[in-house]
This record gives C-alpha cells, structure tokens and sequence, in this order.
C-alpha cells in the first residue's frame, strides 16, 4: 500500500507519522498521480505547526511532479503516462500517490527534470506573481529582498537580474550571501553583522527602495518599512521568524504614505487561466536558461521530521525535495 507523512496534532517535527494510505480511483475531475519528486516549502511548517490551521488528521504538502496513472470522468486536458506537476490544491504531496483535482495539474515540458520541477513549482510561480503582478518590477529599479539564500530568493534573484533589476538581499551568513551573490544578488546583507536599514540607505544613496519583498516577517517587518521611499510597497508573503504582530495602521502615514500587502499564489492561481499564465511564464524563463533551478539537497520521504528540522534549523539553502 502506497506511503504517505500525515499528522493528527500539530507540534514539531516529531508528530510527522509515516501510513500507509489507499490512493484509489480517481473521481469525476481528478486524477491520481504517482510521485516521482515532491517539493518542500517553509510553509509545510507552518501547517505542521498550527500556525497556519488545517483540519486533523491530515497530510501535508502542496507541491510534487510525477507521472498520471488513471483519470476520472471529464478530464480531458491530461491522460494517463503524462509527466505533471502542480503547486497547490489539497494539501498531501507528501506521498508516494495520491487523487489531485485535475485542473491543479500541468503538464511539463521535455526539458524540465521531474526533481527540477518539484523543486520550482511553487517558489518559481510565487517569484512570478510577485515580480510581475503584485508590483511589476522594471528595469533599473533597486528591490529588497529578504532571504535571498532560500529556494525562492535564489530563483528571484536570476529572474530580476534577467530584468535588468538591482538587488538588494539579506542573508544569515557570509556563507549565504556568496550563494545569493553567486545567483544574481548584486548586494547580499548579512543581518547577522550588519543593520540592513542602514545599509539599504547607504546602498541606495538615502533613496530607498520602492518594494520590499519580505517572507521572513516578525522579525524584519518594521525595518522593511523603513527601507521603503514615500509609496512603497511592503510585500509581506511569509512568516519564517514568526507571524507579524499586530501595528497601528497610522504609522504608514508619516513613513511617506506606504502600502502593505499579504498576496498569496492560491490567490493568484486561483483560475485555471491564471494558472496556466503563471506556469507558463515560469517555464519559459527556465527554458531559456536565464534561471537555473538547482536542487540543493535531496531526501527520502520517509525522512520528512529530518527535513523539517533541517528547514527550521536554517540548515538548508536553495531548493529542497523528497523521493518516495
């Protein structure tokens, strides 16, 4: 019987249980789809946590390719033998098979790996929504970027040099500021040794810059709003160092009339257009070469409490998947 990591409480690393599931035939608009890579994201911690609430017991993971086995009634655009991935939907990736809601599911282009596509779907379609709709980044222009050595730092930052942009990323060692440097980031800001505000002033010559792109949260919410110019914008899409707490809606106002959003790509991806739009713009920048999506570290399934402890330990740079 097929594998999967559940969990009936939330907690730490420890309540990730391995069991065996029973997959089944699909149903009218699913399909089941064997794993052959899954993606890990920092937000599988946040599920595992509590911080972000799933109803229990429950599977976890948002992110996985593979190859279709069967389809349910009325799926036309997929069939079984396709190479598919997909980001979002029921959580469960964390499996070896498992039913997924066929429109979720995208074919893969031939020149993109299984293992490449686990590793990019949802960091590579956050970075698109991000740069080209939550605040369409142009050419010449400075952003700040925190966490640049992590999965989705690294594909933002080749996806903005690719677009003539200046990047400005904090990292939590010298070591991972080489890494971002290694991968685009024009200036890497070690917060461990130096106050990225100050920084950011002096990089910028007292400008500042007009987004800030900040998945830590609680601990770098205030200063990213002092690294903003008169109407920028704080893109707030994480919470690694914890949820931001709550502020007084007028301190906006005399940092010079700021705006703050909370996007999410469930959001972004929530029709099937959009989807496709998204993956497709993902694909294409990939295809060309102009990102390179490197796996970093590779894990079993079976060793999700390693990888989750990993992940919360800072331990881990770029990309991360399991094999079943």
């Amino acid at each position: 019987m097929p594998k999967a990591i559940r969990f009936s409480q939330t907690g730490g690393p420890e309540v990730l249980r391995v069991e065996d599931v029973a997959a089944g035939e699909p149903g009218e608009g699913q399909a089941r789809v064997r794993h052959t890579a899954i993606g890990v994201n920092f937000i599988d911690t946040y599920h595992r946590s509590g911080l972000y609430p799933l109803p229990l017991p429950s599977g976890l993971g948002s992110e996985a390719a593979g190859v279709v086995e069967a389809v349910g009634k009325g799926v036309a655009h997929i069939q079984a033998g396709d190479r598919v991935a997909y980001a979002g939907g029921p959580p469960g990736s964390y499996s070896e098979v498992r039913l997924m809601p066929a429109d979720r599911l995208l074919k893969l282009p031939a020149g993109i790996s299984d293992q490449q596509a686990a590793a990019m779907m949802l960091k590579g379609m956050t970075v698109q929504y991000l740069i080209r709709r939550t605040y369409k980044v142009q050419a010449g222009e400075t952003v700040l970027w925190h966490a640049t050595a992590g999965g989705v730092g690294l594909i933002a930052c080749q996806w903005l040099k690719a677009l003539g942009v200046t990047v400005i990323g904090t990292v939590g060692s010298a070591e991972k500021a080489e890494i971002a440097k290694a991968h685009g980031c024009t200036h890497a800001i070690d917060y461990t040794r130096e106050d990225f505000v100050q920084r950011v002033r002096e990089i910028t010559g007292g400008q500042r810059v007009p987004v800030v792109y900040d998945s830590v949260g609680k601990s770098t919410f205030a200063g990213s709003l002092d690294c903003l110019r008169p109407f920028g914008l704080l893109v707030s899409f994480g919470n690694a160092s914890g949820a931001v707490p709550p502020f007084e809606l007028g301190i906006l106002a005399p940092k010079g009339s700021l705006y703050v959003t909370r996007p999410t790509l469930a959001t972004y991806t929530a029709t099937r257009s959009d989807l496709e739009a998204t993956a497709r713009d993902l694909f294409d920048v990939v295809l060309s070469g102009k990102v390179k999506v490197e796996v970093h570290r590779t894990y079993r399934l079976a060793d999700a409490q390693q990888v989750h402890r990993d992940l919360e330990g800072r331990q881990t740079t770029g990309s991360v998947v399991m094999v079943p």
